[in-house]
């Protein structure tokens, strides 16, 4: 076999996504722990990785010089420069990071005459446009609605949860078709959508409440339906699109029943609440034709700047759902301002990229370098292949198969001590020693 590519990140060095000296095999075992790959023993096939589009993501990179804005949108989406990234996500209408609530219709329109989703072309669709231009090539687009009108709902408002009322359903289900239609005039492809980002959430910003039996039904008599009538079945429909904790209980209710179930897609995974990983493979092992998409994920409570356990985070939920059928990951905002907003209600976040708009500094956080070891290599269509590794290892890992035939493997060490390891493949051994808190992308 060859020599083994080495691209390491580590907290007490400099290194950042940075190629190291090659190693080769040989037949020797020479550590106590092996780490085994085996090409042959195939699992789940990788859409990508990606992150939001949000419009405060998208005014936030507006507010920059035209060399920073370069920049921002090279880091991520060059596929040689950048973390190669080729899914997005899109909210319908406004989100919590929003600029402030808004609709794409006038109040109490159910018949959607003045359906408009021109709002997004200030920021939102100029950036998308940017990235699709620098990754030179089709950005997968996943769109969610945060809330209905507020004229929708039985609160009144966009805000602070409430229900859809029923007498909305399909006019709630057309406005889903109208957006994707809208954005596919203006030359933006959906590729896919959920149902209602986190349904289970009563949130002070822009959200909607359903039961599993809710967005079942809802699914099911409303929103399937209208897509199919519209001629959007080929538009892929997540449900749950919320935290891992109770995915499968969710996920059950609405895929048991045949008649929803032939709507579903798959389901979309948030890592808020819990670390239960395993619950994706209790959802994939029952229904093993449905896919599982990550959907959202960010530090929350603000900036981090400079923080390495960010970084950490990302590498062990990355690592934790790919060994668990997970098929792509979409971050959540791409870039947030010097405040960890803007959020038009105060829910303030981290970010792999932050920008000062004051100073125009572009800041990269150690999430960027953490998700840049997975986006980099693991190409989409890449499948994730058998990894085990044995002895008293604390090394995390998981690894893929690339179209090209070459394999990465990604193995991250949130210890405080280096550990050696082997790797062995196809009966020969390579030895590497990774630093404590760090993490290695392997090119076999």
């Amino acid at each position: 076999m060859g020599k083994i590519r080495i691209i390491k990140t580590s907290k007490d060095t400099a290194d950042r996504l940075t190629e190291k000296d090659s190693i080769g095999f040989n037949g020797q075992k020479s550590s106590d722990n092996t780490l085994k790959i085996d090409r042959n023993k195939k699992y789940q096939k990788i859409v990508g990785f990606g992150g939001a589009f949000t419009e405060s993501a998208a005014y936030t990179l507006a507010r920059m010089d035209e060399e920073k804005r370069a920049e921002i949108v090279k880091k991520y989406f060059d596929q040689v420069d950048g973390l190669a990234y080729s899914i997005g996500r899109v909210h319908i209408h406004s989100c919590d990071f929003s600029l402030g609530n808004y609709t794409y219709v006038e109040e109490n329109d159910v018949e959607l005459k003045t359906f408009d989703i021109s709002h997004e072309k200030q920021w939102v669709l100029p950036f998308i446009d940017a990235a699709r231009k620098t990754r030179d090539g089709e950005i997968l687009l996943l769109a969610s609605p945060w809330s209905p009108p507020g004229w929708m709902k039985s609160n009144g408002e966009m805000n602070h949860g409430g229900t859809l009322l029923p007498e909305y359903n399909e006019a709630w289900a057309n406005y889903y078709a109208k957006y994707i239609k809208a954005m596919r005039k203006e030359g933006f492809d959906i590729w896919a959508i959920t149902v209602q980002n986190e349904p289970a959430a009563l949130q002070v910003w822009d959200s909607c409440l359903y039961s599993a039996e809710e967005e079942r039904d809802f699914l099911k008599n409303h929103l399937g339906p209208t897509l199919e009538r519209e001629g959007l079945s080929d538009v892929k429909i997540y449900i749950w699109d919320h935290n891992r904790d109770i995915l499968f209980e969710r996920a059950d209710t609405v895929l048991s029943d045949p008649e929803a179930a032939k709507y579903v897609y798959g389901t979309g995974n948030h890592w808020y609440v819990s670390e239960e990983f395993e619950n994706l493979s209790k959802l994939h092992d029952k229904y093993p034709d449905k896919h599982i998409l990550f959907t959202e994920g960010c530090q929350e409570g603000g900036l981090h700047l400079g923080s390495w356990l960010t970084g950490e985070r990302y590498g062990r939920n990355m690592i934790g759902d790919f060994r668990n059928w997970q098929e792509g990951w979409i971050d959540w905002n791409l870039i947030l301002d010097e405040t960890g907003g803007p959020n038009h209600v105060g829910n303030l976040c981290d970010a792999p990229i932050v920008a000062d708009t004051k100073t125009q500094e572009v800041h990269y956080n150690s999430s960027y370098y953490y998700i840049g070891h997975f986006s980099k290599y693991v190409k989409p269509g890449a499948v994730r292949i058998d990894s085990v590794i044995d002895g008293a290892s604390n090394l995390q890992q998981v690894a893929f198969l690339n179209e090209d035939g070459s394999i990465a493997l990604i193995v991250m060490n949130e210890s405080d001590n280096a550990e050696s390891f082997d790797i062995e493949a196809d009966g020969e051994y390579a030895n590497y020693v990774l630093d404590a808190h760090s993490i290695a992308t392997f090119i076999v």
